[in-house]
């Protein structure tokens, strides 16, 4: 009995101990503006998920197992909550709290207690303004456009970064969401400033051919079919769809296909043009490979759509192949 009442007393002693660590790691978290989240999945395996102003302390995540993840805006650790060796590895304060917040162990040089690129969004926002968007290099845009997806961080080695990877603006701007994920700095919102700058700068090109003979229009048309199509990593089959004037009734992608085929069906094509009352048709598609030069698989199948169309009196104009080298058209390679 009283080996049972000293342990008793020994777990009673410990109790409070240990209420006291858990306290202090809260506080430390807390000041820190850091939450630690528990996840269960399927399976019953267990994460803790790090949210808050984790930017500055990015290096200790990594250091301690976390993965970033962009969409949740969050570090994930897979077993043990990360709790206590997070906070005890924060800068200690008197009293044995953490010291964190904004700038803290974010790893930039410092001049005079600023970072080495203090001011420079302003300069580029005034030059920028000053001299307009044609004075600016591809990059330097880029990083315009970041500043507003990104806080408290220098955005250039970011913009030079996604440059040499997708090789141009429109291909930053198009590239799979999976593969700009890759890159730490880009979460959700940054992932829906590219996404909705590339559908503006579409929809401001669409808007020049709208409402007007396509014919008369041709190199706006094929400034839109490259802005939507030239950079995707996939094929896709677009047709637009035109009245008796010329003037485009609808613009849909009827197919998506891998990185080197579409499956069409004339069929389908002439259908499509008759529920519209489309007097004439354009088919395009892409080449992810970047050179637009027709395939024989592309050539007999444009015959056949053609063919099909025409029994029932409906123009097939061209057939333009788009690829981040150019374009290539059926029309004047004398294949229709």
């Amino acid at each position: 009995m009283a080996v049972r009442r000293q342990k008793t007393v020994a777990r009673r002693q410990a109790a409070p101990e240990a209420a006291s660590y858990d306290s202090q790691s809260v506080a430390a978290l807390k000041l820190a503006r850091l939450t630690v989240g528990e996840r269960a999945a399927v399976d019953g395996a267990r994460s803790y998920h790090v949210t808050g102003d984790t930017h500055p302390h990015r290096a200790l995540m990594r250091e301690l197992g976390g993965k970033w993840n962009r969409l949740e805006e969050a570090w994930v650790f897979s077993g043990e909550d990360p709790s206590a060796v997070l906070a005890a590895r924060l800068a200690p304060l008197p009293g044995g709290l953490a010291e964190a917040g904004p700038g803290h162990n974010t790893g930039e040089t410092q001049q005079n207690g600023k970072p080495h690129y203090h001011g420079h969004r302003q300069r580029l926002r005034d030059r920028f303004l000053a001299a307009g968007a044609e004075a600016l290099p591809d990059y330097e845009l880029l990083e315009l456009l970041l500043f507003y997806g990104i806080e408290r961080r220098d955005t250039k080695p970011l913009a030079k970064r996604l440059l040499e990877r997708f090789g141009s603006l429109g291909g930053v701007l198009a590239a799979p969401v999976e593969q700009l994920a890759e890159f730490e700095e880009i979460d959700k919102r940054t992932l829906v400033l590219l996404r909705a700058t590339r559908e503006m700068g579409a929809r401001l090109v669409r808007e020049e051919i709208a409402d007007r003979p396509v014919i008369g229009s041709w190199q706006k048309l094929l400034d839109y079919c490259r802005s939507t199509m030239a950079h995707n990593d996939t094929e896709q089959f677009r047709l637009l769809f035109l009245d008796r004037k010329n003037v485009l009734i609808a613009d849909e992608v009827q197919q998506r296909g891998t990185v080197d085929h579409t499956p069409v069906y004339p069929r389908e094509v002439v259908k499509r043009a008759l529920q519209l009352g489309a007097s004439s048709l354009i088919m395009v598609h892409n080449h992810p490979s970047g050179d637009p030069t027709p395939s024989q698989a592309d050539i007999e199948m444009t015959r056949e759509v053609q063919a099909a169309a025409e029994i029932l009196g409906i123009a097939l104009h061209d057939h333009v192949v788009i690829g981040r080298k150019g374009y290539a058209s059926f029309k004047t390679l004398g294949l229709i």
